[in-house]
């Protein structure tokens, strides 16, 4: 589902005003982008944090969730905010370190597995880093030298935005969870100009809602089921 669509009126924007039975000056384009990027938000952190196996991203982005950076000398700590397109990234997924042309998997530690006396106080070559947040690192030995594209960080990063001149793009996740937008944005909008029909597009909203998580919930099914055994206490 494309975000407009003047000649059918099957797009987003069509069919969100639609709902709200309003016009485009009684409700302006710009905020239903924005209540499209809310949702898309939504729909974005939710896959991160369901689907660790096939690393959700959204199909918009050109590039793969991967870059590069200069590994520098006595430097340790690095942080990487945007992918090559600025887009933010919200998490890393892991850290190589180039040697003799190939990267090779640095080891992802926490600070409380390590004496921190030593960790990042002795130089050499790095084998682990310890994320301090989301998208920040500090290696574990203190690099002796600068080294062009030296790390190369995998991540999972924000969805790709609309704007208000956006036409035939579509939301960068599966069709089936476009309907969604359609429904967030009808209900921003009901919710924004005290329509009467905010209760109903609020139980379609959480229909989306639950469509969404049955989406992900079952997006793994060719991966094979492991049984994990669960401790229950009875205090």
């Amino acid at each position: 589902m494309q975000f407009s669509d003047t000649v059918n009126n099957t797009g987003i924007l069509q069919q969100t005003r639609v709902l709200m039975r309003v016009d485009a000056t009684q409700y302006p384009t710009a905020n239903v982008v924005n209540s499209c990027n809310n949702w898309l938000d939504y729909v974005v952190s939710h896959g991160i944090a369901s689907d660790k196996f096939l690393q959700f991203d959204d199909t918009n982005h050109t590039k793969l969730g991967e870059g590069t950076s200069p590994l520098t000398v006595n430097v340790t700590d690095y942080s990487f905010l945007t992918d090559e397109q600025g887009n933010p990234i919200i998490t890393l997924l892991g850290i190589s370190r180039l040697e003799n042309g190939k990267y090779i998997p640095l080891t992802p530690i926490d600070r409380s597995q390590v004496d921190m006396g030593t960790f990042a106080q002795v130089s050499g070559t790095p084998t682990q880093y310890d994320k301090i947040q989301d998208n920040i690192i500090r290696l574990d030995k203190i690099p002796t030298a600068t080294v062009s594209s030296g790390l190369k960080y995998y991540f999972q990063r924000a969805g790709s935005y609309f704007t208000a001149s956006d036409t035939t793009k579509q939301p960068g996740v599966s069709p089936v969870l476009h309907r969604g937008f359609v429904i967030a944005s009808a209900y921003d909008g009901a919710l924004t100009l005290g329509l009467q029909n905010l209760q109903a597009l609020s139980v379609e909203q959480e229909k989306e809602r639950q469509k969404m998580f049955d989406y992900f919930a079952t997006r793994n099914n060719d991966q094979p089921k492991r049984m994990i055994a669960s401790i229950h206490s009875n205090r």
